[in-house]
């Protein structure tokens, strides 16, 4: 998905690094682990509260140790004066829907009956030439369905709503 939307992965250049952003978040889960254990909280929904406070309270009244900024003044300018790698998403072509983008992608090679395999079933890909590879894009639909949509040479040439249930099982 990432590659599809031309971004790029920056690795911590040394450990210190690497510590600068781990820290303040290392220190918020034991924070938040603090303030729950104090107030006698015990759900996830409480515990999302919690959260959701201190991330406001960070981002909106804390003023940063090392810029010595408020967050979100500090985001609202960068932006004002276009220096920053937030950009508008653009859906990447030949794509139409962002269920081909968020997704997961995979690849089948048709046999020589136009089928491929998934989760132990064979499905049949009309309109695609056999021993063609095909693009598979998986998204979920909801907590049971997922849509599979087949693609060729960037076109979508099949769809298939199956079960999630089907694809429970992991094979390595």
């Amino acid at each position: 998905m990432l590659r599809l939307l031309n971004v790029d992965v920056t690795y911590a250049l040394s450990p210190q690094a690497k510590g600068n952003i781990e820290r303040p978040y290392r220190w918020l889960q034991d924070w938040i682990v603090r303030t729950c254990a104090l107030e006698g909280i015990s759900s996830f929904e409480e515990a999302r509260t919690v959260l959701k406070e201190e991330v406001n309270r960070y981002n909106y009244h804390q003023v940063h140790s090392t810029t010595g900024e408020i967050p979100a003044v500090r985001f609202e300018k960068a932006q004002a004066k276009g220096n920053s790698l937030f950009r508008p998403f653009n859906l990447p072509k030949p794509y139409t829907s962002l269920k081909d983008v968020f997704c997961m992608h995979d690849s089948r090679t048709l046999n020589g009956y136009r089928k491929i395999s998934l989760a132990g079933q064979e499905y049949e890909i009309p309109k695609v030439d056999p021993r063609e590879i095909v693009e598979l894009h998986l998204y979920l639909i909801d907590a049971s369905l997922v849509e599979i949509r087949i693609w060729i040479n960037h076109k979508m040439v099949h769809t298939l709503t199956l079960p999630l249930a089907k694809f429970r099982t992991v094979h390595f």
